[in-house]
């Protein structure tokens, strides 16, 4: 069976880099190395491996990488941290667009 991860580095700057592979330690070793110029890693080493998923599906796994790469530092710092009551709160919705924010209507 083949195995797919989806994995969060935290980068020298504090950036955190969200990725996908099928082999989480060759790919660590690339970040780790630089031997890709063109990552976006390459110019924010050391880099750290805060996180990783793994999955036996390919298509959840790209899924859940495009899911939480869309994520804020703080929600993916919890998900990793497996803080999963402070990753609730900062996913619920907190602007005045929300419906519990709407005043009800006046007629």
């Amino acid at each position: 069976m083949k195995f797919y991860f989806v994995y969060i580095l935290e980068c020298s700057d504090g950036f955190l880099y969200t990725g996908f592979t099928n082999n989480l330690d060759r790919r660590l070793n690339e970040h780790k190395k630089g031997l890709n110029t063109d990552c976006y890693t390459y110019n924010r080493r050391p880099v750290k491996l805060i996180f990783s998923e793994m999955f036996n599906d390919v298509n959840q796994a790209i899924y859940f990488e495009k899911k939480i790469k869309k994520w804020s530092k703080d929600k993916k710092l919890a998900l990793a941290n497996n803080d999963f009551d402070l990753l609730q709160i900062l996913s619920e919705c907190r602007n005045f667009t929300h419906s519990e924010f709407k005043p009800e209507d006046k007629k």
